[in-house]
């Protein structure tokens, strides 16, 4: 996801769409532990995205 496209999210949008995020970058590590998944940086964008909407959570509730 974007930047604008997370900023644009209400705070329940970005409660789910974090938890679903999360959900997938763990789904991600653990199919990439048993068998190497064919695109690793998949991995490295997940993440970043959890990252993402985490930190505009927590720039909100400072607002």
């Amino acid at each position: 996801m974007k930047q604008k496209e997370i900023k644009d999210l209400s705070v329940a949008e970005l409660q789910e769409k974090l938890s679903q995020t999360k959900k997938t970058y763990s789904d991600l590590k653990m199919a990439h532990a048993i068998s190497p998944i064919e695109n690793p940086l998949q991995i490295r964008t997940v993440r970043r995205t959890v990252a993402r909407l985490a930190t505009e959570l927590s720039k909100r509730e400072l607002q």
